[in-house]
C-alpha cells in the first residue's frame, strides 16, 4: 500500500461547502447575538457545575486513564483536572449536558446547540497555553455564534430524529467547523474535516427512547465534542477528506442514514439561531415540556387556594404539540433519571404534588414516591393542529401547552395556556435576570463565596469579560 495519499479532484458536496465559508469568511455584526452569546456562555458553564453535585457525572470525568495529566492542557471548569483537548472536549461536553438544563432549538429537529461549547472551550484553551494562537472571550462567542447557526439552520428542515440518529451529529458537524478553523487549518484541510464528520459512525437515538432511555443521552454530546475534535486534528496533519460524503450513490451519507433525500434549507448562515435561542432557565426539563411545567406550577398554586391536593384529581389533559407527543408522551415504568426527564407526564405531576421541579427531582428517591406514578396516569396529551403549526412556524417559534385539571367531585382548573416559556427569545427581558440568577447559584454549588463573588464580577461585567484571554478565564474557573 502506498504511503501517498491522493487528494481527490471532485469538488466539495455544496453543503459542506456552505459551512466552510461560513465559517472562513462571514462576520458576525449582531450585537443581540453577541449578548445572548455570552448570556448562553455563562448559563452552558453553570449548567456544567450544577451536573458535579451528581456521581454518575463525575465518575465519567478526567483523563481516559487515571493519573494521566498534559502539560498546557485543557482545564475543566469546577475541578483540577488538565487534559489533552480532546479528553477536555469530552469532559466540558458532557458536564454542561448532564442535567438537559443547558439551551434548546427546536425545529425538524431538536437540539442543544451549546453542547457544542466542550470543543470550542477545549480547543482556545489548550491554543492559548501551548503559545499557538491566543483566544480571548470575544472569540469564543463568535465561535459559538457560528456553531449554533450550523446546527440550528441544518436542523430547521432536517430532521434526523425520523430516520432514528440522534441530534448530536449537529454538535460533531458544527464543533468539527468552527474547532478546525480555530486550529488554523486550510480550506482544503476544513473542507476534508467537516466531510470525515459526516463519513463518521453516527449515534442512534435508542439512548433517548423507551425501552431503552438511559444515561448516554447525557454523555452523548461529549462524545461528539472530542469526536470533532479529533476529526479536525487529524484533518490537519493532511488527512484525506471524502468530496461527496453526502450525495455519493449508494455510498453517502444521503442514500445510506437519511432514506435518500437531500437536506433543504430555509435560510443562509447568519446569526438567527443564536439570536433566537431558548434557555432553560426555571426547570431542568426536555423543553417540550417546559410550558406545560409552566402551567403546571400556576395550577399548584390555584389547587391550594382552592384546598385540593392531586389525589383529587380525576384527570388532567394536555393540549399540546405533535413534537412532545412524539418524543415525551410517555406511559408505564421509568427506570432512571434519564428516562423521568424525557416524560411530560413525570414532569407535569411532580410539579403538580410538590410545587416544584429541580433537577433532584429525577432521582429514585423522589421518583419511588407512589403519588407522582398514580398522578401520571391520570394525565393524557392531545396534539393540537394550532399548537404544531406555530410550532414551526420561523415568525413564531412557540413551544405552546395547555393544561386542563378535573377533580372527582365534578369541579375543574384552567384551562391554562402557555405558549412562549420563561426562556424564549420574546420574553428575553424578563427572563435574563432570571438567568444570571441561575447563573450565580451555580457558581456558589462549587466555589467558596469569595471565589464565587470573584467569578461573578468578572463574568457579569460583559465588556470587561470579552477581552479576556481564556486561558485566564479557565484559571478561574478551576479548584
Amino acid at each position: 500500500m502506498s504511503n501517498t495519499i491522493t487528494q481527490s479532484n471532485q469538488p466539495y458536496d455544496q453543503v459542506l461547502v456552505d459551512i466552510v465559508d461560513y465559517v472562513e469568511n462571514h462576520e458576525i455584526k449582531s450585537p443581540v447575538a453577541y449578548t445572548t452569546a455570552w448570556l448562553c456562555l455563562l448559563d452552558t458553564l453553570g449548567c456544567g457545575l450544577e451536573a458535579l453535585e451528581y456521581e454518575a457525572c463525575t465518575k465519567l470525568l478526567g483523563p481516559v486513564v487515571p493519573g494521566l495529566s498534559v502539560a498546557n492542557g485543557v482545564k475543566v471548569p469546577g475541578t483540577s483536572y488538565v487534559l489533552d483537548p480532546v479528553q477536555g472536549a469530552f469532559n466540558i461536553g458532557t458536564m454542561i449536558r448532564w442535567l438537559d438544563f443547558n439551551d434548546t432549538w427546536l425545529a425538524a429537529e431538536w437540539g442543544h446547540p451549546s453542547d457544542n461549547l466542550g470543543a470550542i472551550l477545549a480547543t482556545a484553551d489548550w491554543l492559548s497555553r501551548t503559545g499557538d494562537k491566543s483566544f480571548t472571550i470575544k472569540d469564543v462567542l463568535t465561535a459559538m455564534i457560528k456553531a449554533h447557526e450550523i446546527q440550528g439552520c441544518i436542523a430547521l428542515e432536517n430532521s434526523f430524529n425520523k430516520v432514528g440518529l440522534d441530534h448530536v451529529i449537529l454538535v460533531k458537524v458544527a464543533s468539527t467547523a468552527v474547532v478546525a478553523q480555530m486550529m488554523g487549518l486550510t480550506r482544503d484541510q476544513m473542507l476534508a474535516a467537516v466531510s470525515l464528520a459526516w463519513v463518521d459512525g453516527q449515534s442512534l437515538r435508542t439512548y433517548r427512547h423507551f425501552p431503552n432511555a438511559g444515561s448516554r443521552k447525557s454523555w452523548a454530546a461529549g462524545d461528539a465534542t472530542s469526536r470533532a475534535v479529533r476529526l479536525a486534528l487529524m484533518a490537519k496533519t493532511g488527512e484525506m477528506g471524502y468530496p461527496s460524503a453526502l450525495t455519493a450513490k449508494t455510498w453517502g451519507f444521503y442514500d445510506v442514514s437519511f432514506k435518500g433525500k437531500a437536506f433543504t434549507f430555509q435560510r443562509s448562515y447568519g446569526s438567527y439561531v443564536m439570536e433566537n435561542i431558548l434557555f432553560k432557565i426555571s426547570f431542568p426539563a426536555e423543553f417540550h415540556s417546559q410550558s406545560a411545567v409552566e402551567a403546571a406550577m400556576e395550577l399548584h398554586i390555584a389547587m391550594k387556594a382552592a384546598g385540593k391536593t392531586a389525589d383529587d384529581i380525576k384527570r388532567v389533559t394536555i393540549r399540546t404539540q405533535e413534537a412532545c407527543i412524539r418524543i415525551i408522551d410517555k406511559k408505564g415504568p421509568l427506570n432512571n433519571p434519564a428516562d423521568r426527564d424525557h416524560c411530560i407526564q413525570y414532569m407535569v405531576a411532580v410539579p403538580l404534588i410538590f410545587g416544584r421541579l429541580t433537577a433532584r427531582d429525577y432521582e429514585d428517591n423522589i421518583a419511588s414516591d407512589s403519588r407522582i406514578d398514580a398522578l401520571r396516569e391520570k394525565i393524557i396529551c392531545v396534539e393540537d393542529p394550532t399548537f404544531t403549526a406555530d410550532y414551526h412556524d420561523p415568525s413564531k417559534r412557540s413551544i405552546a401547552n395547555a393544561l386542563r385539571i378535573e377533580f372527582s367531585d365534578g369541579s375543574t382548573l384552567g384551562e391554562v395556556v402557555v405558549e412562549y416559556p420563561i426562556g424564549h427569545a420574546r420574553r428575553r427581558i424578563e427572563g435574563t435576570p432570571l438567568l444570571l440568577e441561575k447563573f450565580t447559584t451555580n457558581l456558589a454549588r462549587v466555589f467558596d463565596e469569595p471565589t464565587a463573588a470573584k467569578i461573578g464580577k468578572s463574568c457579569l461585567d460583559y465588556e470587561g469579560l470579552i477581552t479576556l484571554s481564556v486561558n485566564e478565564f479557565m484559571d478561574l474557573l478551576v479548584l
